[in-house]
């Protein structure tokens, strides 16, 4: 459980770039669906070669050969659905904002627990509830009560994330049963996600045009330190706990630390305005809610 954790954690840094990366591309004028399409093509050809050596890509050719349909809709939900949806939301936000939004995924993979036959884990529930409180504080604080239009569309695209990541996360795994390593399991999903962001980018040409050499920059960065370094912890601290609900809800609390780590590289890399003492109360809140959801287990 513990290296778990440390594996959740870290990820949790690494995913923040996404945050990040995503609010910059917006910033400097690209078009969100580039940016979403543009990482899982780098993703793939990174993964590729990766496993390339050693003869590791024929067992996920044949594991996905068995059930094709299955990879195809649950890794479109997974990683098709969960990443259009949070680039298409930090349009109309700060990346700390979209990012402490996010974490209700923490409460959404909750929820999802009846789904795999398994009872909700309550007290893991009551204690992202604490971390739901934290990140309704800081949203208030940075909105001052004013929500317009492009908050309400934010949130939404954030929901809709928020349930499909971990729903095609915990499908995946049911789907392999422990067959293939982590890394295997992320490039079968990335291969079987392709048809979705090929309309992606399609979509993209016709509305944007070809895009920019900025943007295939940020977006190879996105997809080394999210799609592949946070991608590969994450799944394999999922991994090792699946088995336990309780500690499978702790590991996915760990994603609370993305708001952190991504308050500070806005900060420091995008110039973001420094969040007032609401905001800092809110992020005190979350990292309680973490902590105590890790006692529970």
């Amino acid at each position: 459980m513990k290296k778990a954790l440390i594996l959740g954690t870290t990820a949790s840094f690494f995913f923040a770039f996404t945050f990040v990366l995503n609010r910059s591309m917006n910033l400097g004028g690209d078009f969100f669906l580039w940016g979403a399409a543009l990482r899982y093509f780098f993703t793939l050809i990174i993964l590729s070669v990766v496993l390339v050596r050693g003869d590791r890509v024929r067992p996920v050719i044949a594991a996905i050969r068995e059930a094709p349909a299955k990879w195809i809709l649950w890794s479109c939900v997974g990683f098709g659905v969960f990443y259009s949806t949070i680039t298409a939301a930090s349009v109309y936000a700060e990346s700390w904002f979209t990012a402490a939004a996010w974490q209700f995924t923490i409460v959404a993979g909750v929820l999802l627990t009846p789904l795999f036959g398994k009872k909700i884990p309550v007290k893991n529930l009551l204690c992202s509830t604490v971390i739901l409180v934290g990140i309704f504080v800081m949203q208030v604080s940075h909105l001052g009560g004013k929500f317009d239009g492009g908050f309400y569309t934010a949130v939404l695209m954030i929901a809709i994330g928020a349930f499909a990541y971990p729903l095609g996360n915990r499908k995946m795994m049911e789907i392999t049963e422990g067959r293939l390593t982590t890394m295997q399991r992320v490039f079968g999903m990335v291969l079987c996600s392709m048809p979705f962001w090929i309309v992606c980018a399609f979509i993209a040409f016709v509305k944007a045009g070809a895009p920019s050499g900025s943007q295939c920059l940020q977006s190879f960065m996105v997809a080394m330190f999210s799609g592949v370094v946070a991608t590969t912890l994450f799944f394999r601290a999922t991994d090792a706990v699946k088995a336990n609900p309780r500690q499978l809800a702790v590991i996915e609390a760990t994603q609370c630390g993305e708001v952190v780590f991504t308050l500070l590289l806005g900060v420091l890399v995008l110039g973001d305005a420094m969040p007032g003492p609401a905001a800092f109360l809110g992020i005190a809140i979350i990292v309680v809610g973490m902590i105590v959801n890790s006692l529970v287990a």
